[in-house]
Parts: C-alpha cells; sequence; structure tokens
C-alpha cells in the first residue's frame, strides 16, 4: 500500500495539534488525511466502510472519551487497522495505555510525545506503511487437519538458535525451534501453527516430534566433535500427561544423550490451575537429572511461585526486559532484579532477545551467564551449526574482550 492509498484519522481535542498533524503528514505525503475532535465523531467515521481508516493518531488524555476508553470501543466496533498515540503524559503513562492497548489486539506501531518532531512522525508513518505490507490476514489460515497432518507425516522440523557463554564467547547449546516444511507453502514458522496445536489438542504430539528431532540431531553433532547442550520448549498440555518423563527419558537414552544435556523449557505464559501433575513430571524430570528452564521469566503468570515449587536450574530474562534495559529504567530494574534473583537461587541466567552490539555489551557488562539472540545467529538448520560455530569463535575474542 502506497501513501497516497492509506486513509488516516487524527483525533484530538485540540485544534492546533489537529491542523499541526494534518499539515504534517500532507507535507510527507500522505493526502488522505481525517480529523476529527470528539471520540464519538472519530467512532462514526471509523464505522462508515467509505471512511474507515487504516491509521489512527489519537491523543490519550481528552475531555470526553479518553484515548483508552476511545480503542476499546474502536475495537468493538471491529476496527483492523493500526493506531499511533499522540500525547505529552509521562513515559510510564504511556507505556501502561500501549500494553492496555496490545491487549485488546490492535496493532499499535508506538507513540508521538508531545512535543513531536517531524523526523519522528516519519518514522511512524514508515512503520505503518510497514505493517500494511505484512499484514497477518494475508496468511494462509490452516487448520488443525492440517497441523496434524504436518504431525504425522514428518513435515516437522527443527531449526535451532545458539546460547553462547558470555564471558568466553563459547558455544555451549542450543535451542529446538520448529518449523513447518509445507509442501505447498514452503517454510512456516510457529506463529501459524502453535495456536491451532494448542486449541485442538495437538501439542503433545507436536512436542514429541520436536524433542525426538532435536535428540537426533544433539547425536549427530557429537559425532562431529560438537557436543551441545540442547533446549526443548514444552507446554503444560506435555505437563498434563504423566508419562512424559518416560518419553523424554526413554528418546534420551535411546539417542545416546545424557539427561544433563537436555534442557526443558517451561514457558509461564500459561496459568496451571491443576499443578499435581505438572508438579510429579518436573520433578522426576529433575531426578533424571534433566535441565529445566523458566523461559520468558516475569511475563506470565506465578514466576515466583513456580521458581518456589519447581527446582530450575536455567533462568532467561525476557527479550523485552533485555532489550529496552538501555533505555527504560523500569526494564533495566527488572532486568537487573530477574539477574539478581537467578544469581541468589544458583540458576544459571540466560539473556534472550540480544539483537545488536549495544544488547551485547549490556549483558557482558552486568555479568550475565549466557546470551541469546540475532546478534549471535538467527535459528539456523541442523546441518548449517557446525561451519556457523567455527565462524563464531573466530569473533568470540573480539566480542569478550574488556574495554
Amino acid at each position: 500500500m502506497d501513501k497516497a492509498a492509506l486513509r488516516l484519522l487524527v483525533l484530538d481535542d485540540e485544534p492546533f495539534m489537529l491542523n499541526l498533524l494534518a499539515h504534517l503528514l500532507h507535507q510527507l505525503g500522505y493526502p488522505n488525511v481525517e480529523t476529527c475532535q470528539h471520540g464519538a465523531e472519530a467512532l462514526r467515521c471509523a464505522a462508515d466502510p467509505a471512511r474507515a481508516p487504516d491509521l489512527v493518531l489519537l491523543d490519550l488524555n481528552m475531555p470526553d472519551m479518553d484515548g483508552v476508553e476511545f480503542v476499546r470501543r474502536l475495537v468493538e466496533q471491529g476496527y483492523a487497522g493500526n493506531v499511533v498515540l499522540v500525547s505529552g503524559e509521562d513515559e510510564r503513562l504511556m507505556q501502561m495505555a500501549e500494553k492496555l492497548i496490545r491487549a485488546h489486539q490492535v496493532s499499535l506501531l508506538g507513540h508521538l510525545a508531545k512535543p513531536f518532531t517531524l523526523a519522528g512522525l516519519s518514522r511512524l508513518m514508515e512503520r505503518s506503511l510497514e505493517a500494511r505490507h505484512a499484514d497477518r490476514s494475508d496468511r494462509t489460515p490452516y487448520s488443525a487437519a492440517d497441523v496434524r497432518t504436518a504431525i504425522e507425516s514428518g513435515q516437522l522440523e527443527n531449526h535451532y538458535q545458539p546460547k553462547v557463554a558470555v564471558a568466553s564467547g563459547a558455544v555451549v547449546g542450543v535451542e529446538a525451534l520448529v518449523r513447518w516444511r509445507h509442501p505447498q507453502d514452503g517454510l512456516v514458522y510457529p506463529d501459524q501453527f502453535i495456536g491451532v496445536a494448542e486449541d485442538n489438542g495437538l501439542i503433545d504430539g507436536l512436542t514429541r516430534v520436536v524433542a525426538r528431532n532435536a535428540l537426533r540431531d544433539a547425536r549427530s553433532w557429537r559425532n562431529a566433535g560438537l557436543p551441545l547442550r540442547v533446549a526443548v520448549n514444552i507446554s503444560m498440555e506435555n505437563l498434563n500427561s504423566i508419562d512424559f518423563a518416560h518419553f523424554i527419558d526413554d528418546e534420551a537414552v535411546a539417542a545416546g544423550i545424557a539427561p544433563q544435556d537436555v534442557i526443558l523449557e517451561v514457558t509461564e505464559s500459561r496459568l496451571i490451575l491443576d499443578q499435581r501433575a505438572p508438579l510429579e513430571v518436573l520433578t522426576r524430570l529433575r531426578m533424571r537429572r534433566f535441565g529445566l528452564s523458566i523461559d520468558d521469566f516475569g511475563t506470565g503468570h506465578s514466576s515466583l511461585k513456580l521458581l518456589r515449587d519447581i527446582p530450575f536450574d536455567e533462568l532467561k530474562i525476557d527479550r523485552n526486559f533485555v532489550q529496552d534495559a538501555r533505555g527504560d529504567a523500569t526494564a533495566r530494574a527488572i532486568y537487573d532484579a530477574s539477574l539478581s534473583l537467578g544469581r541468589q537461587l544458583g540458576m544459571t541466567v540466560v539473556a534472550e532477545g540480544v539483537e545488536n552490539e549495544a544488547d551485547w555489551n549490556l549483558v557482558r557488562q552486568t555479568g550475565c551467564d549466557q546470551a541469546q539472540g540475532y546478534f549471535i545467529a538467527r535459528p539456523m538448520p541442523a546441518a548449517d551449526l557446525p561451519d556457523w560455530a567455527v565462524r563464531w569463535l573466530g569473533d568470540a575474542p573480539r566480542l569478550t574482550a574488556r574495554s
């Protein structure tokens, strides 16, 4: 979608701000701009198919209907476009409002702090164009039958993202990330089928395929002289199956992989309603010396309670706290607290989402144990890992040198 085709709606109770934004948007090459001073008027505009916007720029604090209420009512009308907040409120309040808006499943591109610059507005508008081009509605919808076929016919394959020791740069392990090699659509990423598997009772079978493939690949790397710990994500559905511990143990024995070289990553984004089966499975796995990792720490339901109840030996700090730690005091405080907590509990602490050299320098300077992210490597097929490891080890001395 080009600029001329993008329909914009600006909502602000200040006439000066409305006129300024409309003028600047026209200056940036966006001719289709409609302005509204009241929320009710903007809702009528959004409900009219002939005027419905692709992007709404709205003030957060307005007297008749504030931005939070407006977004809620916009969602009730079925709005499927993007939103940008424009406000002079403090950063903490803006962050809270952003989280609330995203909870409504609205595509929030970010916010402009008043007074804003033309360059800042331009960046957000370019992001809006990119979002329209990458609209999820263009993706193929897959059914439960499609996913079941993928599981049963061997169409799933693992890619692996390396984990490295921050102090030395040594490659210490990998995380298995599933992909679907679709016969017509090519490589399909997990955000298009994991939810379908979870909602239709297929995630246990899917996880078992991923685990079996990961252990097989770990064996091949060891045979090639590259011994790595391999991490597999497991769901609450796996933990509700009492025989899951036997399955993992049997597969590790069959592959010739020691339990201590297998890490099972438990994402705490799903609330455990009945803890009896999960606690039994995790306890038995830990007794067999399998590693247990709490993934995306701080983003789900009962992080601290899980740490108290389950003998995890690895804690993974969620990528949002790592990436935002350099510019967001709250994220930095959470990052520091998570790192300190992991140390006090004698756990290995892994920073997720290390995307650039600045993120790498942060985790190195704070003494985090391990790191994972695009700065180190993108997920790759199993066969590519040995060559990547050679190249990475050539860069490690520079990246781990102390300034």
